[in-house]
């Protein structure tokens, strides 16, 4: 559906560049015989009606043999003469040019520049050819640059097969689109006198007397910019609405995070293991360590809960909530479990997503086998600015199923949070992740 619409967008812009760019010429003299005539001769001056009698040398060439006082004769060149079907003894009224330029041009003849009655009789050269109505010559050219200009918009805008751009292949449909333009330019349509018709013609097959290079060169080139500059916008557009579905899609999958953390981490097996820890300890009526286990209990839960829906923390608070969180733990193990803890003070306001140590707590107390002969130590110690958590590995034998979840969850929500990611280092002999801390400004 984005494909059908991108092309819609393209196609529409394509038709409204060609109307611009000849709506905008029919409105210049330019494209006007008389402004196309101007510029064949050049910088001009352009003299009042005159009247007189036209006289043919052999080679075609003629000349008016002028009523006005002002110059003796008119100089009328060979292609005015075929062009306008002029003949011997003509009286033409007219209109003069006098060609501007070097001392030698400023004592030539004024030349020829329009015809307005030939023989007293109002003169229209469109009347002497088989002309196209304007109207088809118009659709012609709106039919062409269209189509041109939808070309190059398709191949300027058309995603690469991996969904990325790169400068290579921006600058190889540059040079695409502007070899397009060149071509383009010999194959535009003109209107021009050919077999002594006037039709509608390819460029390449127009008298060059008929000066539409100008024309055609400059609507081709506008064409090429207008679309180099509207596929940078639609680009840009492009960027832009991704940029707005990947913050939509990093929200979701932020939610869905949190979610699954919440209730990875307040499950029935660490709720159940923690009651059997605390139902050991009132057994046993050693109150001081059971009331201290609740309490410890409780902040651990309080802190989950409170800290599932918030995005980053002090590693003073987390380290508080690590300390609380193993001492479950260590009750569970008596003896067995030990936390060797190593931080500079002057880390503790460096911040870190809420509740990333629970899961590398959890996941080393799950994975190793704890016994009096073989008790588990957890390093946490901070390393040029980079929490580090690990643990030697002594697997249990009955290895419980792992779902990579948390690990999972801690890199999604470390990306999100700093945009940064974690290290995992999983070695034979060793498990260490290394968790980048972001400094208080």
């Amino acid at each position: 559906m984005k494909t059908k619409n991108s092309i819609l967008i393209h196609l529409f812009t394509a038709v409204v560049l060609s109307l611009v760019i000849n709506f905008s010429y029919l409105l210049l003299p330019i494209i006007t015989d008389r402004g196309m005539a101007q510029h064949n001769t050049g910088s001009a001056v352009q003299n009042e009606h005159s009247s007189g009698v036209l006289y043919l040398s052999n080679d075609m060439h003629g000349y008016i043999i002028c009523d006005c006082e002002r110059a003796d004769s008119i100089y009328v060149t060979a292609w005015q003469v075929r062009t306008h079907k002029l003949m011997e003894g003509d009286r033409l009224g007219f209109s003069t040019r006098e060609v501007g330029g070097d001392e030698k041009a400023k004592h030539a003849h004024p030349r020829l520049d329009r015809v307005y009655t030939r023989n007293g009789e109002k003169f229209d050269i469109d009347t002497i050819y088989d002309r196209p109505s304007r109207v088809v010559e118009f659709l012609w050219q709106i039919i062409y640059y269209a189509l041109v200009s939808f070309l190059m918009l398709v191949i300027l805008t058309r995603l690469p097969r991996n969904g990325e751009y790169n400068n290579k292949i921006v600058i190889h449909r540059i040079l695409l689109v502007v070899l397009i333009s060149v071509v383009g330019i010999f194959f535009a349509p003109v209107v021009a006198f050919k077999d002594g018709i006037m039709r509608i013609v390819f460029f390449f097959q127009s008298d060059p007397r008929d000066a539409t290079y100008l024309i055609v060169l400059t609507k081709c080139l506008f064409m090429l910019a207008v679309s180099l500059l509207y596929t940078r916008l639609y680009m840009l557009m492009r960027q832009r609405e991704k940029i707005v579905v990947e913050n939509e899609r990093l929200k979701t999958e932020n939610l869905a995070t949190r979610y699954n953390m919440l209730m990875g981490q307040i499950n029935p097996h660490f709720f159940f293991n923690s009651l059997n820890s605390l139902s050991m300890l009132v057994r046993e009526q050693d109150n001081d360590r059971a009331l201290e286990y609740i309490d410890q209990l409780s902040y651990t839960f309080r802190y989950i809960i409170q800290n599932g829906q918030s995005g980053v923390t002090t590693l003073k608070e987390e380290m508080e909530f690590a300390e609380a969180y193993a001492y479950l733990f260590k009750i569970r193990y008596e003896d067995k479990l030990f936390f060797d803890i190593d931080i500079d003070e002057k880390y503790m306001d460096w911040t870190l997503p809420a509740l990333s140590l629970q899961p590398l707590i959890g996941n080393a107390v799950k994975h190793n086998t704890i016994t009096s002969k073989n008790p588990l130590h957890v390093i946490i110690r901070v390393k040029d600015g980079v929490l580090e958590v690990e643990n030697k590995k002594n697997q249990k034998l009955d290895v419980e199923p792992s779902t990579g979840i948390g690990l999972y969850n801690l890199r999604s929500r470390w990306q999100i949070a700093s945009g940064r990611d974690i290290e995992v280092i999983d070695e034979a002999e060793r498990f260490l992740v290394r968790l980048p801390l972001e400094k208080q400004h």
